[in-house]
């Protein structure tokens, strides 16, 4: 056995351009078909850990997957809003630590504009239990005050000290702006691949003031509230749009959840955040099932080509097939010589894909969190990639019994007689 495999590397070797470019479409598409797995599975991951140290987020009475669209991600609008008397009377139960009110429904070219309290900065966690840290300057401590996320800053090329102005609405165009009531950037969060990345944050009291001379959503027509005078008026918000909620105990999280939803004041609802990220993901699931289809399609026309290869060399190597056979090597013999050769370039392949795809993740791991918010870990393979590459080499094996039983059914007496 020990021949034959020897046999079989010297004749890859003596082929080794032909293989060779055979070698490199089946370590492409192996590291195409592990990249999207890395990606799928960490997509998820940072997906699933877009808020994490939050036991409940409350909304208006709809959906699960709905209150998660908006209330973390900021897409959609809320059906209704919770009133603030419903959030004191939350946030002051004897089973609450901690909770941050969210109030949505502005933008900045395009971008979600979110009010909330500096609670915010303390409290929230994304990922593994991991803070909000800024890359530059701090906290908003006034009401003109805004803190962005990496992308925002990234995007527009904004940096602390700059004045932006707000719209109403999260259309980019067609939407009345706020342009009496201009903010002054005072932080930017360093990136977390999250939707905080892609969000303006500002105070309630922002919010409320931003809205003092609007009724019904349009400005009031000839009034207008200058911003120096807003602090006159009681900017203590009537509504929010969600809250986030972190218990004393774990153990309560049902009890207090039950409360919520059978809360009398207004109708409420919340949910915990992983089992409705969860099925979210599995919503939108069907993207990364395609990706990974395409990517093992890729995988087999570069193992066909393989197979193609081995199939087209048969013919100038029948008569060195011939001699082996003379030598006596036997049909068996031939047959794993052949097979052990696909074997072997599909397995350096795969090998060679599997060291490509982590080094290119070390490579890429800041510009994907960095331009589009994408965490990609730099890590060991995990379960799920090991098992694709496993399954390449078995493909590779498969494919490789061809040519094998080919040369297998190849006679002496064909090799060696001259063809007219």
């Amino acid at each position: 056995m020990k021949a034959v495999l020897r046999l079989a590397a010297l004749s890859a070797w003596s082929r080794r351009l032909t293989l060779g470019l055979t070698l490199i479409s089946i370590v492409l598409a192996t590291t195409l078909l592990l990249a999207v797995e890395r990606l799928r599975v960490d997509a998820q991951q940072s997906f699933t850990q877009s808020v994490s140290g939050v036991d409940l987020v409350v909304g208006a009475r709809t959906g699960a997957v709905q209150l998660m669209l908006y209330a973390v991600f900021h897409s959609g609008a809320a059906s209704n809003n919770i009133g603030w008397k419903s959030y004191q009377s939350i946030a002051g139960h004897p089973a609450v630590e901690w909770a941050v009110p969210l109030s949505l429904g502005d933008s900045h070219r395009g971008f979600a504009v979110l009010g909330t309290s500096a609670e915010y900065f303390r409290h929230f966690r994304h990922g593994e239990g991991e803070a909000l840290r800024f890359s530059a300057g701090q906290a908003f401590g006034s009401v003109f005050e805004a803190v962005i996320g990496s992308e925002v800053a990234a995007r527009l090329d904004y940096a602390p000290g700059q004045e932006i102005r707000l719209s109403h609405g999260f259309s980019e165009a067609g939407m009345s702006e706020h342009g009496d009531k201009p903010f002054r950037i005072v932080g930017i969060l360093a990136p977390t691949g999250t939707p905080v990345d892609r969000t303006v944050h500002v105070s309630l009291e922002a919010i409320s003031a931003l809205h003092l001379d609007w009724v019904g959503g349009a400005p009031v027509p000839g009034l207008a509230i200058p911003p120096q005078f807003v602090a006159k008026f009681d900017l203590q918000p009537k509504e929010i749009t969600a809250a986030l909620v972190g218990l004393k105990q774990r153990s309560d999280v049902f009890r207090m959840q039950r409360f919520i939803n059978d809360y009398r004041g207004e109708p409420l609802l919340a949910v915990l955040p992983g089992v409705a990220l969860d099925e979210l993901w599995q919503a939108i699931g069907m993207v990364e099932r395609t990706l990974l289809a395409i990517s093992a399609l890729v995988v087999l026309v570069g193992l066909s080509g393989l197979t193609a290869t081995l199939l087209a060399g048969l013919n100038e190597r029948r008569r060195e097939l011939a001699i082996l056979r003379a030598l006596g090597a036997g049909p068996r013999d031939l047959f794993l010589m052949l097979t052990a050769e696909g074997l072997l370039v599909t397995t350096l392949g795969a090998l060679l894909g599997l060291a490509l795809t982590g080094f290119g993740s070390s490579l890429a791991a800041p510009w994907l969190l960095e331009r589009f918010g994408v965490v990609l870990s730099t890590r060991l393979p995990g379960a799920g990639e090991l098992e694709l590459l496993v399954l390449v080499i078995v493909t590779g094996l498969l494919a490789s019994l061809v040519p094998g039983w080919r040369a297998w059914r190849m006679s002496l007496a064909d090799g060696l007689t001259p063809r007219l």
